[in-house]
């Protein structure tokens, strides 16, 4: 897949990207099944418990880590590599724990900050990918919301970054409607210096 979109070693290893197997039981294979470790995964959404036991959360997929201000990885989204009966939706994200709040976090703003002392501006865009190959093409102070409209928080988590916002998104009907989104969390946040 990452090959298929023209990513280069450096910036899968930036980003960290990675896959998750086409297993129920890769993550207990390779860190193991103690009760502690059990509970820890759980909590943080990486295994759910349903009808037939303890699964993962994330199958077959591709995986865009998620880093916190500080650079610690706090969640995951997966894409799925092909459509399929049981595939589930297309972006799936980890699920909302006390680490992780997708309307508070913007994906990237940890490697906009490393690659940037004094961020000139912030551009907004839709997906993971499109903040991916902007940075491999020199484009680094690019940020997405995690597969939700723009919130307020976001809106002063942008602006407390940076004083000078652009949004950039696809012009169909959904990219409209992310527009508007944020037109209506970035109006009443506007004072002197800010632009967006």
């Amino acid at each position: 897949y990452f090959d298929a979109r023209g990513l280069d070693l450096e910036t899968i290893t930036r980003f960290g990207l990675g896959y998750a197997p086409d297993q129920w039981d890769a993550l207990k294979t390779a860190l193991g099944t103690s009760s502690q470790r059990m509970t820890l995964l759980e909590k943080i959404g990486l295994v759910k418990s349903g009808e037939r036991g303890k699964y993962e959360y994330f199958r077959n997929r591709v995986m865009f880590p998620i880093a916190d201000r500080r650079g610690r990885t706090i969640a995951f989204g997966g894409r799925i590599l092909e459509k399929t009966e049981d595939s589930g939706p297309k972006y799936l994200n980890s699920p909302e724990t006390a680490l992780f709040h997708k309307g508070q976090q913007l994906f990237a703003l940890w490697q906009v900050r490393q690659a940037h002392a004094k961020i000139p501006r912030l551009i907004v865009v839709e997906g993971y990918m499109d903040v991916i190959a902007l940075f491999q093409h020199g484009v680094t102070q690019v940020v997405a919301t995690l597969g939700t409209a723009t919130t307020r928080d976001h809106a002063e988590l942008l602006f407390r970054n940076c004083a000078d916002v652009y949004f950039c998104f696809d012009g169909d009907r959904a990219g409209r409607g992310a527009a508007w989104k944020a037109v209506e969390s970035v109006l009443p946040r506007m004072r002197d210096g800010r632009q967006a």
